[in-house]
């Protein structure tokens, strides 16, 4: 695990970069976590009639905090490291008069409202651009800005419906199933990050900033993959194939002696070095498998195949026997087991951030998978208090335009 003082002094890809959050749950503050984790500085705007962002109640699990009055879910904690919490209602004049002040400074804003929400706090796109031309705006919805679903609420498991990934996921004869997290929202956070860095581009070298808009059921369609391209190629609707592959046998979870294993044969020379590593040369000499679209024509037979092979096996003798084959393979951990695997540990993918207002002064955040090689990743602060740095925010200006003037 990596201590944050170990980053906070080399110099970040977004240094000088204001982000001013106007998010909340996880799509936006994906994003925006991760625009901060490159550096940037991000002015997290969260309503005091709410209590901040809706996820900070999102519990339990809370952190533990000195105080004793937690508004630390594990769910806001996820998403909400690098950022400065301050108070302020856009309802009011005060609270608009505060963004705007933001907004002429701030290369990027991301916002999840409603479609149309800001306009009548002057903060949309046009308003905030006439004030600030080079300004990258980001708007982030359930259906997008267009379309006669745009006035639709979305949520993660709406958009996983509505996108068509809930009907590919899942066994075959059971209900249509979500993603264990909530992946649209996640993937819609990594989109925005995308545009967000091209757009940024365009500004820095044109001075012209530009709208961005991107809904949660554009990104969850887009991400379909395969599974989409199949259904356009082929003019049939994919269907639920549990941990099968549509395009790929063997390619599923098998059960052993004393668990299950992952079974990952991409091409014929690793289906070759799977018969020959369980001496199944029948499989091998078997006209049905000989090809991977004959191994999907014949699914059913060659997965009993192997299932069979796998059954009075243990898990990890098959995994060692695999691996030395060169045949892709695995187990199948638990989140503890993931998180606390050697692997884990040797790519720091659970960081500690030091934290005074917590009872362990210091907390537990899943890491940044980025490698750079010259502008690391930076854990500089945890995820703030509700409203913390409110009376600070003069002070945490004048920091940022050092940072500028010293690039």
């Amino acid at each position: 695990m990596t201590a944050p003082s170990e980053q906070i002094t080399t110099p970040g890809a977004l240094d000088g970069v204001l982000v001013l959050d106007l998010s909340r749950i996880l799509a936006g503050p994906t994003a925006t976590q991760l625009l901060g984790d490159l550096g940037a500085t991000v002015i997290k705007i969260e309503n005091p009639k709410t209590g901040g962002d809706d996820t900070r109640s999102w519990g339990p699990p809370f952190v533990d905090t000195k105080d004793g009055n937690s508004d630390l879910s594990a769910y806001f904690v996820s998403s909400n490291r690098n950022k400065f919490s301050v108070a302020a209602d856009l309802s009011t004049e005060a609270g608009q008069a505060l963004v705007k002040s933001l907004a002429t400074e701030a290369h990027i804003l991301v916002e999840n409202y409603k479609p149309g929400g800001l306009k009548k706090y002057g903060l949309d796109f046009s308003s905030l651009k006439a004030i600030n031309p080079r300004l990258v705006y980001c708007s982030i919805s359930g259906f997008g800005q267009t379309g006669p679903n745009r006035d639709r609420p979305g949520y993660d498991l709406l958009a996983q419906g509505y996108g068509g990934i809930m009907s590919i996921t899942g066994e075959p004869d059971g209900p249509p199933m979500k993603v264990g997290v909530g992946i649209a929202d996640v993937m819609c956070g990594m989109y925005a990050t995308v545009g967000i860095l091209a757009a940024l581009r365009h500004s820095e070298a044109t001075g012209d900033g530009q709208h961005i808009d991107l809904s949660l059921v554009d990104s969850q369609m887009a991400w379909l993959i395969n599974e989409g391209t199949n259904y356009l190629v082929s003019g049939s609707s994919p269907i639920r194939r549990g941990n099968g592959h549509p395009n790929i046998v063997p390619y599923s979870v098998f059960p052993t002696r004393d668990g299950h294993v992952i079974l990952a044969v991409g091409n014929d020379s690793q289906f070759k070095a799977f018969c020959r590593a369980f001496a199944r040369l029948d499989l091998l000499d078997d006209a049905r498998f000989r090809t991977n679209p004959l191994r999907i024509a014949n699914r059913d037979a060659l997965n009993s195949a192997v299932t069979e092979t796998f059954a009075d096996k243990f898990r990890d003798d098959i995994v060692k026997l695999l691996q030395e084959s060169g045949v892709p393979c695995g187990p199948i951990h638990s989140v503890a087991d993931a998180l606390g695997s050697p692997q884990a540990i040797a790519r720091n993918s659970v960081v500690k951030i030091a934290d005074p207002n917590v009872e362990q002064n210091e907390q537990d955040l899943i890491g940044n998978p980025l490698k750079f090689s010259r502008t690391p990743v930076k854990y500089a602060s945890p995820p703030p208090r509700f409203g913390a740095h409110t009376k600070v925010l003069p002070d945490i200006l004048a920091r940022l335009r050092r940072q500028q003037r010293s690039r």
